[in-house]
């Protein structure tokens, strides 16, 4: 099996593809292959994107009291998880929000809001008008996540200052149905169409850990790679008492960093960013994600949970030889 990742990892620095069973090949190495692939996917993300790491933080600007019924999250007010509900934040607070993230070093911010869009008037206004200040004031990137959006919306938060828009796909479109009813696979797309015409970049992945099978996590990073997003985050689930999937058995730390090399394989220039539940499922392995590919990281804390202090994850940055970008 050595050969046969050595042959991929060599089309892929090529500039060729890795096919659908090819990947699958790569999922399905054994625990005595795994470091290999790894190293692989190591060298690939090297060539192309060198020992760089993007930081991104997140900041809930609105929170719970959410209309959708996902099962994984806890902002939905269909589950009974003990989170802060709170209206948008005003922008004066947002952009406090963006400039503690430069404080720690991160060159992307991203405006993050529950539910399933931000509806023309009062509350949109309030993002471009935060949007505007932290890009007029700060050196950072500004990312928004505010659910569905109309073309007119993607257009105004471009002109706003808006670089990138997060709209995950969140799982494969066979299991979809599973993890979300209150809107469709396809509604997700036609956001990420308009995010596309705008002109802004894409930012979209998916959550892993959700019970899909090996077929079916190929089946959301081939429908990511037809997509061609600037940056790929990868969510590893972290069950959270009061919602669907509360009970949902995570997968091993291994597993996880499979998924990111074999992303790696398939997104060689592309941004990788490890986001949620990175520090509960990998536990102790989390260096390791550098490695298996990933060059991106959310830095403090996420929407409803913790993460790492900041200065732990810089520390791991520097320990593992790679640099901030």
């Amino acid at each position: 099996m050595s050969e046969k990742i050595t042959f991929l990892k060599e089309k892929v620095l090529s500039g060729a593809r890795v096919k659908l069973e090819e990947a699958k090949c790569l999922l399905e190495v054994t625990d005595v292959e795994t470091p290999f692939l790894f190293v692989s996917a190591y060298e690939i993300r090297r060539k192309f994107l060198g020992k760089n790491v993007e930081l991104c933080a997140i900041a809930n600007a609105r929170s719970g009291a959410c209309t959708e019924n996902c099962a994984y999250c806890a902002q939905s007010s269909f589950h009974k998880a003990k989170i802060p509900v709170y209206p948008l934040l005003k922008a004066d607070e947002i952009f406090k929000r963006a400039k503690r993230a430069r404080e720690i070093g991160a060159g992307y911010f991203c405006i993050v809001t529950s539910g399933k869009k931000i509806k023309e008037g009062k509350d949109f206004q309030e993002i471009l008008k935060a949007i505007s200040k932290i890009r007029s004031k700060l050196k950072i990137n500004v990312d928004a996540s505010l659910g569905e959006l109309t073309l007119k919306q993607a257009k105004a938060l471009k002109n706003a200052g808006l670089l990138r828009y997060n709209h995950n796909l969140e799982t494969a479109q066979s299991l979809y149905s599973k993890v979300c009813t209150t809107h469709t696979y396809s509604d997700r797309l036609k956001t990420i169409e308009n995010i596309k015409k705008a002109g802004l970049e894409l930012c979209s992945g998916g959550i892993f850990g959700m019970g899909e099978s090996a077929r079916q996590r190929l089946e959301l990073l081939f429908a990511l790679r037809d997509l061609s997003p600037h940056c790929i985050p990868i969510n590893f689930l972290n069950p959270i008492q009061g919602t669907k999937f509360q009970n949902r058995k995570p997968l091993a730390p291994l597993e996880f960093l499979k998924i990111i090399a074999v992303a790696r394989f398939l997104f060689p220039r592309q941004e990788i960013k490890a986001c949620g539940g990175r520090e509960a499922n990998l536990r102790s392995l989390q260096p390791l994600l550098f490695l298996a590919g990933a060059n991106s990281i959310i830095i403090g804390d996420y929407l409803t949970t913790k993460g790492n202090l900041p200065q732990y994850d810089l520390q791991m940055i520097r320990d593992m030889g790679l640099k901030i970008n």
